[in-house]
């Protein structure tokens, strides 16, 4: 053979080689591809807004029946007309609306019944856009990571994953709204907390709270919010045989009062009243019919007096740093200016930042240890502070009672009783105010 005759033969050889592998190895990928999709194909595929009614039906418990009003929401409607939780039963709705296997068993089931599925142990019927498919579910498989399913009127055997029923297969606790309160915590505007022996009234006004009964005081901001938050997040503790029913109305109704809570936004307000046995909450709320046992802190949140939520602070101006500052001690007077990022003194020198920062840091912690009714005398310290680009002054008077301090503010009937070592500190920090070259 001669030698041009001899490489066309053998590039022909080659061409056809890499034809038969390619061929092969195309057939090979749509086989593995096919294999892994008759392996674990899709159980349901349906849009999850359409699916407007899901009925589940165990057989060891009442069915419960969830349904989708004219505005979107979810309501159970039976075995009783009560709110659903919107977060657990829409990722339910979804779960089931893309309900993949995790293998086919066998695409024309015969004996169904050696599966746990005749009768099925859950039946869960979803119904959208008027058509309704039934899912049943059966006995858990050998190795327990998986249980039998079906859907009524399709032969195939499929196993599901025990984490895909655990997200679908939800009782009645698990589905219902478990909020005592549901009035949206962003629009409070007002809180009452009525106990025995005294009635305390809180009004915001954008994010400041205030006291208005007993009588005008300040309000600790972060107590007070914390009031508001526990009460909005208070829920229905429904683990134990007392903690719903009639065994939870007993309780309530032989319990002793500990406080009511009213809680107002701006187009209602929803009631909830506490008590307490031994070590054991309960409450009633206006939302809901029944009493229902709750977590101990919430008891203990409306559990408080007047006092603990009073503002101990002395100054309103908060992490912010303030723009002027004034301080006459005896015969001492300290003036500081916040240009800029920087600290002037009166006499326009810079102040070394670490002095001014410790000073104004000794000023936002100053707080009472208790208040008092009486032992302001003759002021020995005198304080001007104003933040907020000059919106807010507030002017302090302290005076000395006995081996403590009285802080009063101005406009402001409050006592507030300080420790001699928090206005010792005081008083160091500002002698250490120092001019920054000083300082270096």
């Amino acid at each position: 053979m001669k030698l041009p005759n001899l490489i066309l033969a053998t590039v022909v050889l080659l061409a056809l080689t890499g034809a038969l592998y390619w061929s092969n190895h195309r057939k090979s990928n749509e086989s593995t591809a096919n294999a892994s999709t008759d392996a674990a194909p899709a159980i349901l595929k349906l849009d999850s807004a359409a699916i407007t009614k899901v009925e589940l039906k165990n057989k060891d418990a009442e069915p419960i029946v969830l349904a989708k009003n004219n505005y979107g929401t979810w309501q159970i409607t039976q075995p009783q007309v009560i709110p659903a939780d919107q977060t657990t039963v829409s990722n339910a709705v979804s779960s089931l609306a893309s309900l993949n296997s995790e293998r086919l068993v066998d695409d024309k089931a015969a004996n169904v019944k050696q599966f746990g599925l005749d009768p099925p142990s859950v039946e869960i019927d979803v119904t959208a856009k008027d058509k309704t498919q039934k899912l049943l579910l059966g006995d858990a498989t050998p190795t327990g990571s998986a249980v039998y399913a079906m859907l009524a009127g399709d032969p195939r055997l499929f196993t599901l994953p025990s984490y895909e029923k655990t997200g679908i297969d939800k009782n009645l606790n698990e589905l219902r709204d478990k909020r005592l309160l549901t009035i949206d915590p962003d629009k409070i505007g007002r809180i009452d907390l009525i106990r025995t022996n005294q009635e305390i009234e809180f009004g915001r006004s954008k994010d400041e709270w205030q006291i208005l009964k007993p009588k005008p005081l300040r309000a600790d901001d972060m107590r007070v919010g914390d009031l508001a938050r526990t009460l909005t997040n208070a829920q229905m503790n429904l683990n134990g045989p007392d903690a719903s029913g009639s065994v939870a109305d007993s309780g309530f109704a032989h319990a002793t009062p500990v406080a009511t809570a009213k809680v107002t936004d701006t187009s209602a307000t929803q009631e909830l009243e506490i008590r307490k046995t031994k070590d054991i909450y309960y409450a009633k709320s206006s939302v809901l019919g029944g009493a229902y046992k709750i977590d101990a802190n919430l008891g203990q949140a409306v559990d408080k007096g007047l006092d603990d939520f009073r503002s101990k602070k002395i100054f309103d101006f908060g992490f912010a740093d303030p723009d002027k500052i004034e301080m006459h001690d005896g015969s001492k007077t300290h003036f500081l200016t916040k240009g800029g990022s920087d600290w002037w003194s009166g006499d326009g020198k810079k102040i070394d930042p670490d002095g001014a920062d410790s000073f104004v840091s000794q000023l936002r912690d100053l707080s009472a240890s208790k208040f008092v009714e009486t032992g302001f005398a003759s002021p020995t310290i005198e304080l001007t502070v104003t933040s907020d680009k000059g919106k807010r002054v507030e002017n302090i008077s302290i005076a000395k009672a006995g081996n403590n301090y009285i802080a009063k503010r101005e406009s402001d009937p409050t006592l507030y009783q300080l420790d001699a070592s928090a206005i010792d500190e005081l008083q160091k920090s500002a002698d250490r105010l120092k001019p920054a070259n000083a300082a270096k």
